[in-house]
């Protein structure tokens, strides 16, 4: 009986994937969560915008979302403004933590939300909605970009006939610095069904209505993560590209690979 249970699971699980089969079910359960966070979202964006003079404005806008990792978001705040694509502007948003001292440059821009929300696409979709600019790239607290990662994403953006969106190849790092491997696999919508390498550390993409996280509530069992969503939906009515070059160094570690975002 256990075996004739599992076939008709295994046949859905082949012909339309686990990770979208996995969401799936997360839209379903995890609904009124979303409902709630998309309220505070919107007044979160309402307050903030209110208190700024005006909103970052450029080519590019970098969004990194932290929470608790002072030494470790100044390091990604300098890999983001060191880039050598200068026309950028990096959007630090806090979880309710309050924001360390950061880089005095005019290039930031940094809030902190009212309350800590736990949920990592409804931080990172505050600084989209913050932003004003042509494309968006993020960057989590805890890695760091090479200084040519904006520079090689708008190359084949900008490129006649160019994607809507780029993703490069991941240098993975062990917390003692020694490398694991580099991920770098070229973009299928059908592969991405049953893999989860897509991850927006390396993505960066022309804003439109569709570039959004999900404000699911994923606790870190849930699977897949607010990344691969992000990228799959997006690739279905925008075309995504992969560079194979290594531009961003990806720490791996059971703090980082599946954050726990508490308050």
């Amino acid at each position: 009986m256990r075996r004739i249970a599992r076939a008709p699971w295994e046949l859905l699980k082949r012909a339309f994937g686990w990770l979208v089969l996995f969401e799936l079910r997360n839209k379903v359960l995890l609904a009124p969560s979303a409902l709630v966070l998309r309220r505070f979202e919107n007044a979160e964006v309402r307050r903030l915008a209110a208190t700024a003079d005006a909103l970052p404005t450029a080519l590019v806008a970098t969004v990194i979302a932290t929470h608790r990792r002072p030494d470790e978001l100044r390091a990604a705040v300098r890999s983001a403004l060191d880039q050598t694509v200068r026309d950028q502007v990096v959007v630090v948003v806090d979880d309710g933590a309050g924001l360390p001292e950061l880089p005095d440059d005019p290039r930031l821009f940094a809030v902190s939300l009212g309350r800590n929300t736990g949920v990592a696409g409804v931080v990172r979709n505050v600084g989209i909605r913050l932003s004003r600019s042509r494309y968006v790239a993020f960057l989590d607290d805890d890695n760091l970009w090479e200084p040519d990662h904006l520079e090689r994403a708008l190359a084949a953006l900008r490129a006649p006939a160019g994607p809507d969106g780029v993703y490069t190849a991941l240098r993975r790092l062990l917390p003692d610095g020694t490398e694991r491997d580099v991920l770098s696999v070229p973009f299928d919508r059908r592969r991405a069904a049953h893999e989860s390498f897509l991850d927006t550390n390396a993505f960066v993409a022309r804003r439109t209505r569709a570039l959004h996280f999900s404000r699911l509530r994923r606790t870190p069992e849930v699977l897949p993560r607010e990344d691969w969503e992000l990228v799959h939906r997006y690739s279905r009515r925008h075309t995504v590209r992969h560079v194979p070059h290594a531009t961003v160094r990806y720490l791996v570690n059971p703090g980082s690979f599946y954050t726990t975002w508490s308050g």
